[in-house]
């Protein structure tokens, strides 16, 4: 019995985020209502409190879901990385890009970069900022990966190279999310322009 009840409350939590999502990017964050949400997952606005104090979680939690989606496909990068310092950090960076936008739109994310910088210290904050350290984890295993079969210099220091890139991918991220007309291509190309003097500085 407790096994059908917890996959209930997951088909609910999945409904309520993809009914959410799918308003936040039609209308807008600000113009979404709880109770709309409600109706299209069809669930009762007491459900969604149940979840969530506000639509703030509401969208820390379709945040979290892109994050850990991009982050379980990066293991098998890092796991088997391809042979050339800047195609593994291409290959990986990559896979954060393309998929930035497959539940967020740029006024998603803008919102949740804004409640993040706003609130630090509230739940959203903190989780943002778990997120954005999971990711620069990542990046630091992929840089252990590659110097421990000898494509990266052994001296680097693989904990601040792995903030490096991704405090440089991050700051090419919320240019690029600022701006409605941006495209991926022209981020991932505007990425690769920079890693590649850094690659030529820690290739082994």
């Amino acid at each position: 019995m407790s096994g059908l009840r917890a996959r209930q409350k997951a088909d609910r939590h999945r409904r309520i985020i993809e009914a959410a999502a799918a308003l936040f990017r039609d209308t807008g964050y600000e113009a979404a209502k709880i109770e709309t949400i409600a109706a299209q997952a069809e669930v009762s606005v007491g459900t969604i409190y149940n979840y969530y104090q506000n639509k703030g979680d509401i969208l820390g939690a379709i945040v979290s879901m892109e994050v850990n989606e991009v982050l379980n496909a990066g293991r098998g990068v890092v796991a088997n990385p391809p042979a050339n310092v800047g195609d593994a950090l291409d290959t990986l960076l990559g896979i954060y890009i393309e998929h930035s936008l497959h539940y967020l739109s740029k006024e998603m994310w803008r919102q949740a970069m804004a409640i993040s910088t706003q609130l630090p210290d509230s739940p959203f904050g903190q989780a943002y900022t778990a997120l954005d350290r999971a990711l620069t984890e990542q990046i630091r295993a992929l840089i252990a990966r590659l110097q421990a079969i000898g494509l990266v210099r052994r001296d680097i220091d693989g904990q601040a190279l792995g903030e490096l890139v991704f405090n440089n991918m991050n700051m090419m991220f919320i240019e690029f999310v600022k701006r409605d007309g941006a495209r991926i291509a022209e981020l991932r190309a505007a990425i690769r322009r920079q890693n590649r003097i850094l690659v030529a500085a820690i290739a082994a």
